[in-house]
């Protein structure tokens, strides 16, 4: 996946650190997993042991959104082929397919784009009855991609903006979120009533609160529009016109959700592959939401000689200069930089391969800091200007993988082998 490994692995310890980061992202491979997860046998559809007689229903409709939609419909094609009878799915680009309609949309802000393809989605499963089954695939970045009706488009990019400001958790914006689709918080479940649904989740979120990812289109919501006005009245947000969530159990009877992937497998296949190399491993958490610099002290806090220390989450930055390049991992990362120390390697990183930027993270070691030192880059100039993107390309420390069409959290890697 690392399409730089070679440039990057100029130490055994960066190598060692590097390996694990590609077993990460080999666990979370969509269509790997879709291909190990889901088959068919004699017009029986059988989902993680679980089975499905398509012989009792009349359409198979297919939709998705989020990052990891396109390449779980492709998979999906190679084994329903033409039983699927229609579908339509969002990811961040077009791809060909022979029976799913595919759409590109913007992220993290939704465009004109994304609501002409939730009108799609919205279209396709309204008028379901008993005899259609829907599977839906439910993926991170859903909650901008999939967005109808037009108004929450509108409010839906003012919301993300305000956010960004505000210090908040992507929870809470995607609790608000919900409250402002007609498809979010279990609505695509209602409207689909009474079909049958069956969600191939492809879990961002961290820890396992799987209504949360894409805003739980096929989930039922605990959370109420008081809720809601209760964060928006703490940010100071303003007004937007809020929807209730479905409350109704009635439309859930027939929703059968599969979790496929998370960052609790991705955690799980790094910590394997530590010990391959024979180094110790302790998992401080899958799901970091503490402020940047809270989260490395529980990092660093806990790192020993031979021990590879890892994470996942979505650690919390405020962002307050908007001139620089760069996500939360190349913040992270360059945090990171005034706590190495010895041979210590580290890595944060989006499984998507896109850390607000075309890069995944940056490597940080020693080596790292010798070459800013010789460019005469300030690590606090390009912290405060949030302009960690220009500082490693500049050192020659970022990690270029694409798009991976996945997407289960960010994940960090802290290496200590010391000679």
């Amino acid at each position: 996946m690392i399409k730089n490994l070679d440039e990057l692995a100029i130490t055994e310890n960066r190598r060692m650190a590097l390996s694990i980061v590609e077993a990460g992202f080999e666990s979370i491979n969509t269509e790997k997993v879709i291909l190990n997860s889901v088959r068919l046998e004699n017009n029986i559809l059988i989902i993680n042991g679980e089975s499905f007689d398509l012989s009792k229903f009349k359409k198979i409709k297919i939709v998705g959104f989020g990052k990891s939609s396109l390449d779980a419909a492709g998979a999906l094609e190679k084994i329903l082929g033409s039983k699927i009878k229609t579908g339509a799915v969002i990811g961040l680009h077009k791809i060909n397919l022979e029976y799913i309609e595919t759409f590109a949309g913007t992220h993290p802000k939704p465009s004109q784009m994304n609501v002409e393809a939730g009108k799609r989605i919205y279209e396709i499963i309204k008028d379901s009855t008993e005899e259609d089954l829907i599977i839906a695939l439910v993926s991170g970045g859903g909650s901008s991609l999939l967005c109808y009706p037009n108004s929450e488009y509108i409010q839906g990019g003012r919301l993300y903006d305000l956010f960004l400001k505000s210090g908040k958790t992507i929870t809470e914006m995607n609790t608000i979120r919900k409250h402002l689709s007609i498809l979010k918080g279990g609505g695509l479940a209602k409207i689909a009533y009474p079909a049958t649904i069956i969600g191939l989740i492809f879990s961002d979120v961290p820890g396992d609160h799987f209504e949360n990812v894409a805003s739980g289109p096929t989930y039922k919501d605990a959370t109420t529009i008081a809720d809601v006005q209760k964060i928006i009245k703490e940010s100071s947000l303003g007004d937007f016109d809020l929807i209730e969530t479905p409350k109704e159990d009635k439309y859930f009877e027939k929703v059968h959700n599969f979790v496929l992937v998370s960052n609790k497998i991705a955690i799980e296949a790094m910590e394997r592959k530590a010990k391959e190399l024979g180094l110790k491993a302790k998992i401080v958490s899958n799901e970091l939401y503490d402020e940047v610099g809270q989260a490395l002290s529980k990092l660093f806090s806990v790192k020993e000689n031979n021990c590879v220390v890892l994470a996942a989450g979505e650690p919390r930055i405020e962002v307050r200069d908007t001139g620089g390049q760069g996500g939360r991992n190349l913040h992270m990362g360059l945090q990171a930089i005034k706590m190495i120390e010895d041979d210590s390697v580290f890595i944060s990183f989006a499984s998507d391969g896109m850390d607000n930027s075309d890069v995944a993270g940056a490597v940080i070691d020693k080596n790292t800091i010798e070459k800013a030192e010789k460019l005469g880059l300030n690590v606090d100039d390009y912290l405060n200007r949030f302009n960690s993107y220009n500082f490693f390309k500049k050192t020659n420390d970022v990690i270029i993988t694409g798009p991976t069409g996945s997407n289960v959290s960010d994940l960090m890697v802290l290496l200590t082998k010391n000679k």
